[in-house]
């Protein structure tokens, strides 16, 4: 069995809960930044210990939080020494739009993996893009670069998109599943 850490920040409770559901599909760690983007004690050990690593952040005015941006930078010592190398790497994000620029937010935790030269995993489902979809539906906003979930800006965290949480979910599966195949 692999062992898959999620490092993720929330500002309002949207992303902890998809982060939970990825680390439920994942059986992974979960590692919250918190609101002055610092690691709990601990976490750079748990994340140089996992075979995969699972980022998550809310996507604010079209990227990462500020709090998400404070734990990459630090993560540059990491990138000196190539800590990271060849770890299984996704993404997952959140913001109140449908669209919302989550795209660049995927990107930017593409090319934070990619500098940690880190084996990047896609979604792997494929999109509920059909007249009888449903919102509640599993990849209904059809993300192939990570999970991403939409929750309206008047909506708290219990509101989300029971949809938006099972993609959550099996994409955590799905880097798990990965992960065992690559560090056997």
């Amino acid at each position: 069995m692999s062992k898959v850490a999620v490092v993720y920040h929330s500002g309002y409770g949207h992303t902890q809960r998809m982060a939970q559901a990825v680390a439920e599909g994942a059986g992974a760690t979960l590692l919250a930044i918190d609101a002055e983007g610092n690691l709990p004690e601990g976490g750079w050990d748990t994340l140089n210990a996992a075979d995969a690593i699972i980022f998550g952040s809310p996507t604010y005015m079209g990227t990462v939080s500020w709090q998400f941006k404070k734990f990459a930078d630090a993560s540059s010592k990491v990138w000196f020494t190539q800590g990271w190398k060849d770890k299984i790497a996704g993404a997952f994000t959140n913001s109140a739009s449908i669209n919302g620029d989550k795209g660049s937010t995927i990107t930017y935790l593409f090319t934070l993996s990619m500098q940690h030269a880190m084996i990047w995993v896609s979604q792997g489902l494929m999109p509920s893009n059909t007249k009888a979809a449903k919102r509640d539906d599993v990849n209904y906003l059809g993300s192939y670069g990570g999970a991403i979930a939409q929750s309206p800006s008047d909506a708290g965290a219990a509101d989300m998109s029971n949809g938006d949480l099972e993609t959550a979910r099996l994409f955590g599966k799905r880097i798990a599943d990965v992960a065992a195949k690559y560090h056997r």
